[in-house]
């Protein structure tokens, strides 16, 4: 078995890189064969531009998909995006590794699949969901957040953590992927702090030892549902026989209104 862990965190001491590290120890204590992309570290660049590109098919004017197809078609994809495809291809498992800021992933996980998710290799119209390219391939969130599991809770002050993560997943469903619950660490206080230094400490011993038991048996979970390609209707909208995973994606009642 492989893994492909990607890192979103530019500080190399912080829980997110312990993370990471305890779960590329972890697998390859099993057998698993661990690949790491560290982001800060390679110093990626998020921003998807005209200038990333050689032998363009429009000169005078950059519109991503098109020059994302045409760079596909002609094998000029940029070189670090190439090998992040590859990573991608040989893994069995990824794990997005990163901290929850602002209710969102860093931006440079967000430009990694800005670039990486390259329209015309890795997606298109028919190939996608079911017939995605990561067909067969696992893929989990392990995110960190500062506060605890009651404020993200369907009705926390934070927001429901299902809803807010669903975007992500829903990324990594879209181009084929088998998604994982989430592994969410709640309680990571850093600057701003709400507890003593040893309830921190013993938290953060929880985490770690869960995080382990997880990924003793991580390829035998089972995914998160999302709707198959089949099950959209020609106007794009989901087929009223479909079944409905989400709040995001719905069936919804017709009401009378008098």
């Amino acid at each position: 078995m492989k893994a492909h862990i990607v890192l979103a965190h530019p500080e190399p001491k912080s829980f997110n890189a312990h993370l990471a590290d305890l779960a590329q120890r972890t697998l390859q204590a099993r057998g698993w064969k661990v690949t790491v992309t560290d982001l800060y570290a390679m110093g990626f660049d998020p921003s998807e531009r005209a200038d990333l590109y050689e032998n363009r098919q429009d000169a005078e004017r950059f519109d991503t998909q098109a020059e994302q197809r045409h760079a596909a078609q002609n094998g000029s994809i940029p070189a670090d995006v190439q090998k992040e495809i590859a990573r991608l291809d040989q893994a069995d498992l990824v794990i997005l590794q990163y901290p929850m800021w602002w209710h969102m992933p860093p931006a440079i996980l967000k430009g990694w699949f800005d670039r990486v998710f390259v329209y015309g290799e890795v997606y298109k119209s028919d190939y996608r969901f079911d017939k995605g390219r990561f067909l067969g391939k696992k893929a989990m969130l392990s995110l960190t957040v500062a506060t605890s599991a009651e404020t993200y809770a369907f009705d926390g002050r934070s927001g429901d953590i299902d809803l807010m993560l669903w975007p992500v997943n829903f990324t990594l469903a879209y181009v084929g992927f088998s998604v994982l619950q989430p592994s969410v660490a709640y309680g990571v206080e850093s600057g701003l702090r709400y507890s003593s230094s040893e309830e921190i400490e013993a938290r953060l011993q929880k985490i770690q030892e869960e995080y382990v038991a997880r990924l003793q048996a991580i390829e035998s979970e089972s995914e998160i549902p999302f709707n198959r390609l089949d099950e959209w209707g020609p106007d794009g909208r989901i087929k009223t026989s479909a079944p409905a995973h989400s709040p995001f994606i719905r069936h919804r009642e017709h009401l009378d209104i008098d």
